[in-house]
């Protein structure tokens, strides 16, 4: 049955180090290989994705040139129509008869005059002629007047992609033609003989709907905003990738070309799986490679790990037979290497555990004896331990120390002094072997040029072997007179300092050895615990007598502070209805300041009658109006948050101002804002305060203006301001309230605005009469407004001159 089990075992070993000699060899083949492979691969993968790269951009970069030149021939083509000869609609007619006729691409021209009104609109199917429709807030008429040559964002009709182009007529006031253009044209770029045979391209608007595409490219229309290279570009940092995915979700290297006079991208993109084909030929042979290294290294390995099986199989037997106790058997290698050298250790450490082996019972025994001379020291420690945690009381302690210390020493007596720092002396606390009550020079022995003053200054014990060579010890002749003559001082210190010290004696002389040596180092520590507890209790003690006292003391303190608590109390009182008084006045101003300046705000609050100055009541005021040209279209064509973006940015930048000059701001509504001056705080200047502060806000708007055209938004700013009388006071209800002015003259602000074109200020002609000395403007022509049954008398602010001088004013 054993040799049974012992078979298997040696198969066991034979088979785990076959085993590690065949991974070994394999796993350095399959490494190398491995490695090479993967380099080989590496280096493939960019030399192809690089090639296929430059490829595409380059096919990128000439489509996106094509296109450009076509719209840009198509500019000129429809710039033909501007001719300042063609001075009639019939003649416009015809011409914008041939250019249809001519072009296919363009599907619909309209004449707008240089007041944004339609004049004529013709198309291939239908004419339109003096319609009038009202465009001067289009946003590509705007444009168009700004630049000259302006190109509309791309849109869909019918599936169909389209984008306008505008160009300025020649003259004075002209006005533009607006071309649509269908874009179906640009399928024409995207051939399969352009793009390749595996590729496809398509190109983006700067929403990221497609606009054409190859055959094998995204339906035209799809938008593509989603897919990451085409979010990529169309991000804040515009940098394009060069992998991504295509509608169906599948990867694809890419390279992409911006169009940038009109904000387009065009994409040739190879799905990834085509273009790495190349790559999985080549892991396929290293595969196959790789495969044929683990053959040869299992053979190799194989046939290494049989040779070394039979030295390995007598070095195994060897040692069982040594662990056995067969220190006389001998193994037999013959190997000439390593092994052999290992055979020779073995039997080399057999002869030395022969030898070691006669000399283990008797170290056996000696050490038997040592541990139970220990476990006796170890119980009688344990003892001293449990007497000093288990008493308070050093009369009850020191005695079963000393006891113990006299037990396992095997002395003759044992001393225990108690030290007194005052008087620096050690006086005998517990004695056995000697009589306490005798007298003699061992009661009390002085610290200075004493055996015991020494041991506590040093720390360690003090062993004297015969205490006859020493005349001059304070023990000499108690101890020697009751037949003692060596004696061992053990110092009772601790961190705190010298508590006392322990005292040894033997009648017979000689050494004392150091482990009763080190033994009573521990008693020391035993005893110096005892006597600090014993302290600690009598602090304790006289510290809860203290304490006692100290909490009558507190119980007196107690009732004073009661009586101090009832006078916080009726502070606390007078101090509420203070600050109840506060914040009322805190209430009022902060609802003042919803709608009013702070200074003003601040002032009504402050104000004796504050209710007063919001009653009802009939006053001159100067109302100035603004708003944004042409914010309807922009809120139909963008996203609603970058609506709100440019309204916050918008209301931030002008109420700086309206506080600034301390006007009553009435209310916003959406971009228009309607602002009181002389109301409800009466200003001496506050018409000249309104046209100041209107010159100012367009020129802090006017460079917000740039900053959103920059974004693609075509916005202007336009003011109004009218003076005249108006009823003041409340509206609303209980939870809401507002200032407001009632009056015609808030009618003839906001019609003022009305017809104020871009960056211009237009006021009434009673306005311009007051502030006249201080501004730059001139006189326009008399407006017809809607709710005013006659002409209405205008100018328009060009700049703030400044107040005049004294001089200038008197002359």
């Amino acid at each position: 049955m054993n040799g049974a089990a012992d078979k298997g075992k040696n198969w066991f070993l034979r088979g785990g180090l076959f085993a590690k000699y065949v991974l070994a060899l394999v796993g350095l083949v399959v490494f190398v290989l491995a490695v090479n492979g993967a380099l080989e691969t590496w280096i493939s993968y960019r030399g192809i994705k690089s090639t296929l790269t430059d490829a595409m951009s380059e096919k990128a970069d000439a489509t996106a040139k094509h296109i450009e030149q076509s719209i840009s021939d198509l500019e000129r083509q429809i710039s033909w129509v501007t001719r300042a000869s063609s001075n009639t609609i019939e003649l416009r007619r015809a011409d914008y008869a041939q250019l249809l006729g001519q072009v296919p691409a363009v599907s619909q021209l309209t004449l707008i005059n240089g007041q944004g009104h339609e004049v004529l609109r013709l198309s291939r199917q239908t004419v339109t002629v003096n319609s009038n429709t009202d465009l001067s807030r289009d946003v590509r008429f705007t444009e168009t007047i700004s630049r000259g040559t302006a190109y509309g964002p791309a849109y869909f009709r019918d599936e169909r992609p389209f984008m306008s182009i505008g160009e300025q007529h020649s003259g004075f006031n002209a006005g533009v033609t607006v071309a649509e253009i269908d874009l179906r044209f640009l399928n024409d770029y995207f051939g399969d003989s352009q793009v390749g045979r595996t590729a496809f391209a398509y190109v983006v608007d700067a929403k990221g709907r497609v606009l054409a595409s190859s055959s094998k490219g995204p339906e035209t229309g799809k938008d593509l905003a989603a897919l990451p290279q085409v979010a990529a570009v169309l991000s804040s940092s515009g940098r394009p990738i060069g992998s991504g995915k295509d509608v169906d979700g599948n990867a694809v290297l890419t390279t992409t070309t911006p169009a940038p006079n009109l904000g387009w991208h065009v994409f040739v993109e190879q799905p990834t799986s085509q273009a790495l084909s190349p790559i999985r030929d080549q892991l396929v042979r290293i595969a196959l490679l790789i495969a044929l290294g683990l053959v040869v290294a299992i053979i190799a390995g194989t046939i290494l790990a049989r040779r070394m099986l039979v030295p390995i199989t007598a070095l195994r037997t060897g040692a069982r037979r040594l662990g056995a106790g067969d220190f006389g058997h001998r193994i037999e290698v013959k190997t000439s290497d390593e092994l052999e050298e290992l055979a020779g250790q073995f039997n080399s450490m057999a002869g030395q555990l022969a030898e070691t082996y006669s000399d283990l019972e008797g170290k056996v025994k000696e050490r038997t004896r040592d541990l139970a001379q220990s476990i006796n020291e170890l119980k009688v420690l344990e003892e001293v331990g449990r007497a000093v945690a288990s008493s308070l009381d050093l009369n009850a302690v020191l005695p079963t120390v000393a006891a113990r210390a006299l037990e396992i020493t095997h002395a003759d007596a044992v001393l225990i002094y108690g030290y007194d720092a005052a008087q620096r002396s050690f006086t005998l606390t517990q004695s056995i072997g000697i009589d306490a009550a005798a007298e003699g020079g061992h009661r009390a022995i002085d610290a200075d040029n004493s055996p015991l003053g020494a041991a506590a200054a040093n720390g360690e014990p003090l062993a004297f072997p015969d205490l006859t060579d020493q005349p001059d010890h304070p023990l000499r002749d108690v101890v020697v007179g009751a037949g003692f003559h060596s004696v061992l001082v053990v110092p009772l210190v601790d961190q705190q300092g010298v508590l006392g010290a322990l005292v040894v004696l033997r009648k017979a002389a000689g050494d004392f050895p150091p482990n009763t040596i080190g033994l009573m180092k521990t008693f020391a520590h035993q005893a110096v615990l005892a006597m600090r507890n014993a302290r600690l209790f009598t602090e304790v003690d006289q510290k809860s007598h203290a304490l006692e006292e100290a909490n009558t003391t507190v119980r007196e303190q107690a009732d004073k502070l009661r009586e101090q608590t009832e006078q916080l109390k009726d502070w606390n009182k007078s101090l509420e209805q203070r600050v109840e008084t506060q914040l009322g006045e805190l209430e009022r101003t902060r609802r003042l300041e919803r709608f009013l300046a702070p200074q003003v705000a601040q002032l009504i609050a402050s104000s004796d009658n504050p209710e007063g100055l919001l009653d009802s009541h009939r006053r001159e005021v100067t109302v100035v109006f603004c708003d944004l040209r042409g914010f309807t279209a922009f809120t139909e064509a963008t996203e609603p948050e970058e609506a709100m973006n440019v309204l916050r940015e918008y209301h931030a930048a002008l109420g700086k101002l309206i506080f600034k000059y301390e006007g009553t701001l009435d209310k916003y509504a959406g971009d228009g804002v309607m602002i009181l001056f002389n109301a409800p705080i009466q200003l001496e200047d506050h018409t000249a305060r309104a046209v100041k502060m209107a010159v100012e806000m367009r020129d802090t708007v006017g460079p917000l203006t740039e900053k959103w055209r920059n974004r693609g938004h075509s916005l202007g700013f336009g003011i109004g301001i009218a003076v005249g009388y108006a009823t003041l006071g409340q509206v609303g209800f209980e939870q809401r309230l507002e200032y407001a002015a009632i009056g015609s003259v808030t009618n003839l602000a906001s019609r003022l605005c009305g017809e104020a074109k871009p960056n211009q200020i237009v006021v009434s002609r009673r306005v311009y009469g007051i502030v006249e000395p201080c501004v730059e403007g001139r006189a326009i022509d008399d407006l017809v407004l809607k709710g005013f049954n006659h002409p209405i008398l205008a100018a328009e602010i060009l700049s703030w001159k400044g107040e005049p001088s004294a001089e200038a004013a008197a002359e």
